[in-house]
């Protein structure tokens, strides 16, 4: 019977994740590249990115409905305007689907967005008076990235990602050092060579929190994936933490310290779990 019982059990909790991966599948952040055109071209022009290989397996991102918005001529330039070797993104398709604007929005700014959008490719521009520009190769080094085109010069920027890299791991950084330092004070073990080792420690496992957690967000996003990931690092740093603390921290017990190292972890994460998402939201909108 318990046999029976525990055979249901987990009949149903595969079905329940298998439900759960399906609902969540198109959940989470996605791909995106903002491309800002400065003293664009006078009148009318088109913007796509276009990617290396050809038509294979291409979802069409463009529907009857928006094709028929468009200038069919000018349209038709940015399709002659494509180098060979390489496929425009938008007008022609993606093996996975993107949305995106061929003209800018009222900011100036064309957004590609969704699962297609290519990780390695160039800016193609054309305008109604008949001139073509294409850049160099560019890669989004980041999930959500932006870009930065100048029509007059013919120059492009992008914002410097090693930026990015240093507020993500401040981000964590910091909170932590304020909320575990509150929790020492709490816990009476404030002393000259407790801080030192406080901050030595907490340098160590952010450090670790940046490599698996920061980059991951900064990379992929903050969904599902990171949320899995951020209970097993958590879990991690949270054990290592505790059992250097009841190590080295002086005038107390090791059951005390070990206590500390329990409970200021336990408020950092439940801190930084709240945080990873605000803060990747405004990370992502400066790279």
């Amino acid at each position: 019977m318990k046999e029976k019982l525990l055979r249901t059990c987990l009949v149903l909790m595969a079905a329940l994740a298998l439900l759960t991966t399906t609902a969540l599948a198109d959940m989470g952040p996605k791909p995106q590249l903002r491309v800002r055109v400065e003293n664009p071209p006078q009148g009318l022009y088109y913007l796509d990115l276009i990617a290396e290989g050809g038509l294979d397996r291409t979802h069409p991102n463009l529907s009857d409905e928006d094709r028929a918005e468009l200038d069919e001529g000018l349209l038709q330039s940015l399709l002659d305007a494509v180098p060979d070797g390489y496929h425009a993104c938008l007008a022609q398709g993606t093996i996975a689907p993107m949305w995106g604007d061929l003209t800018a929005r009222e900011d100036g700014v064309h957004f590609f967005n969704y699962v297609g959008v290519p990780a390695a490719y160039r800016i193609l521009i054309v305008t109604e008076s008949g001139e073509s520009w294409v850049t160099g190769p560019l890669t989004r080094p980041v999930l959500q990235s932006s870009v930065s085109v100048d029509w007059a010069d013919k120059s492009v920027s992008t914002p410097p990602v090693w930026l990015a890299y240093v507020l993500q791991f401040l981000a964590t950084f910091l909170p932590t050092l304020v909320i575990e330092g509150v929790v020492l004070l709490l816990f009476g073990l404030s002393s000259k060579k407790n801080w030192r080792v406080f901050l030595l420690v907490n340098l160590l496992t952010q450090i670790g929190v940046f490599c698996s957690l920061g980059l991951t967000a900064l990379r992929e996003g903050v969904g599902l994936g990171y949320y899995l990931l951020f209970i097993l690092v958590e879990v991690a740093v949270l054990t290592v933490e505790a059992l250097l603390y009841r190590r080295f921290l002086t005038g107390t017990s090791r059951g005390r310290a070990t206590a500390y190292g329990v409970t200021a972890n336990l408020c950092s994460a439940a801190v930084g779990w709240l945080l990873a998402y605000p803060v990747w939201n405004v990370l992502s909108a400066l790279c």
